[in-house]
C-alpha cells in the first residue's frame, strides 16, 4: 500500500481480463468511503493492441507487454490473473515471489502438479493468495446459503445443477488453450468448476463422486492464424487439430450431508449462452437459481398456509446480501447481471489485502487446488467407466 491507496493491475486483457479490470474500476464506488483509494495502475498482455485497448476503455494508467513487468512495478499492490491455465504457476509464483497480493481465476493451474506448486508459493509469501469462483459474489446465491445455513430449508436431500453454454457448438470456431490438455480440462473445468464450486459453497463439501461420463462432440476445430481471446471466431490456416478435451461432462456425487448431487456441464448447448443454474431440495424447503435471471430466486417453505403456500419468486432488493451499498440504486427491483459479481469481487479481495472486514473472503488457493482434485476424481471415474472415486 501506498499512502493509503492500493495499486491494481490486471494481466491478461481478454474477455475475463476486461470483467476483472471493470470490477477494480467500480470497486472504488462500493459499500462507503471508508477503504483505501483504489488506483487502477495497469494492463499487461503480451499482444500490445489488446493491452493498450483495455487499459484505455477501463480507465488505467498504463499498458505493459509482460507480466515481469507487473512483478517489478514498485506502485503495484494488487494483481489479477487471468490467462490461459497453463500459464498461472509461472506468472502466479513470480508475482508471489516480487511480494504483490494475487487474485488467480480459476481453474487455479494447468495440471494438479501446478497447482500443489502455487499452494506452496502462497503459504511461502508474505501476500494473500486468492481464487476467483466470481458466482459466489451473487446476492441471490448467497441469499439460498443463508436460508440453507439456518436450516429454514430443512435437512438436504438433494442438489442439482448445470451449466450449459453454446460457445463450442459451432464446428468452424479455432482450436485455442480451451480445447487442449486431456480430458477433463474441456466443459469439466471451464464452466463445470463454478458449479462444483457453488454446490460446495451451498451445500457443503462433495466426498465422493461416481458415474462421470465424457462426451466430445467437434472433434476437430481449425488452426488460427494468430493468438485468439475469448470464444471469438478468427481467420485460420486451412489447417485443423484435434480437441483433446469434452464438450459435455456428467457426474453424481455424495456429499457430506448424506446426500447425493447430480450434475452436468456443456460446451454445446444450443442457445444457452451462459445458463448456470441449480435446485437444492430439503425436508421443508427448496430453492433454485438460475445465471440468465440473476436479480431473483425462488423458494418454498413449509411455514405458510398451504393453501397458499407454493414455490414462489423473490426479487433481490437491499434486504439481501450485497445490495445495500453496492448499487448506485440500491433498491428493491433494480436489477443486477454478472458485472457486478466480478465488482463484489474485486472490493471483497481488496478488503482482504486491507485487513478489513465485513464481506466474505475469498477462497484461498488451498480451496483452489481443491476444486481441482474434484475435477481430477470426476476424469478418474470417468476414464473408468463411472467407478466411484473419493475425493
Amino acid at each position: 500500500m501506498t499512502e493509503n491507496s492500493l495499486g491494481v493491475a490486471v494481466i491478461g486483457g481478454g474477455m475475463a481480463g476486461r470483467a476483472h479490470a471493470a470490477g477494480y474500476r467500480m470497486a472504488s464506488t462500493l459499500f462507503g468511503t471508508d477503504r483505501p483509494d483504489v488506483r487502477l495502475v495497469a494492463i499487461a498482455d503480451t499482444n500490445k493492441g489488446v493491452a493498450d485497448d483495455t487499459a484505455k476503455r477501463y480507465g488505467y494508467e498504463r499498458a505493459e507487454y509482460s507480466w515481469q513487468a507487473i512483478a517489478e512495478a514498485q506502485d503495484i499492490d494488487v494483481v489479477s490473473v487471468v490467462v490461459a491455465n497453463h500459464l498461472h504457476r509461472e506468472i502466479v509464483e513470480g508475482l508471489l515471489a516480487a511480494g504483490k497480493n494475487v487474485l488467480c481465476e480459476k481453474p487455479l493451474a494447468g495440471s494438479l502438479a501446478d497447482a500443489e506448486s502455487m499452494v506452496a508459493a502462497a503459504a511461502a509469501s508474505s501476500g494473500i493468495a486468492s481464487v476467483g469462483y466470481t458466482y459466489r459474489r451473487s446476492p441471490a446465491v448467497q441469499a439460498i446459503a443463508d436460508e440453507l445455513a439456518a436450516g429454514r430449508l430443512g435437512e438436504i436431500v438433494h442438489f442439482d445443477g448445470r451449466y450449459r453454454a453454446d460457445y463450442s457448438l459451432d464446428p468452424s470456431g479455432p482450436i485455442t488453450w480451451r480445447y487442449r490438455g486431456g480430458q477433463g480440462t474441456g466443459a469439466l473445468a471451464d464452466v463445470g468448476s463454478h458449479l462444483i464450486d457453488l454446490a460446495e459453497y451451498v451445500a457443503g463439501p462433495i466426498v465422493e463422486v461416481r458415474g462421470a461420463q465424457f462426451s466430445t462432440v467437434v472433434t476437430e476445430r481449425p488452426v488460427p492464424v494468430g493468438v485468439t481471446y475469448g470464444h471469438t471466431k478468427a481467420e485460420t490456416t486451412g489447417e485443423t487439430a484435434p480437441v483433446e478435451n469434452e464438450d459435455i461432462a456428467t457426474f453424481t456425487a455424495q456429499f457430506a450431508g448424506g446426500f447425493v448431487g447430480t450434475f452436468s456441464a456443456s460446451r454445446v448447448s444450443h442457445a444457452n449462452p451462459d445458463g448456470l443454474s441449480f435446485d437444492v431440495f430439503g425436508t421443508r424447503g427448496s430453492a433454485s437459481w438460475a445465471l440468465e435471471r440473476a436479480a431473483e430466486f425462488h423458494i418454498s417453505t413449509t411455514d405458510i398456509d398451504e393453501t397458499v403456500n407454493g414455490r414462489r419468486q423473490v426479487i433481490i432488493g437491499p434486504q439481501h446480501p450485497y445490495i445495500q451499498g453496492g448499487l448506485p440504486m440500491d433498491a428493491g427491483g433494480v436489477g443486477h447481471g454478472k458485472a457486478e459479481f466480478f465488482a463484489y469481487q474485486a472490493r471483497a479481495f481488496l478488503d482482504q489485502v486491507a485487513g478489513l472486514t465485513g464481506l466474505p473472503p475469498l477462497p484461498d488457493f488451498a480451496h483452489g487446488l481443491r476444486g481441482m482434485q474434484i475435477v481430477a476424481a470426476i476424469a478418474e471415474s470417468a476414464a473408468a467407466n463411472g467407478t466411484a472415486v473419493k475425493i
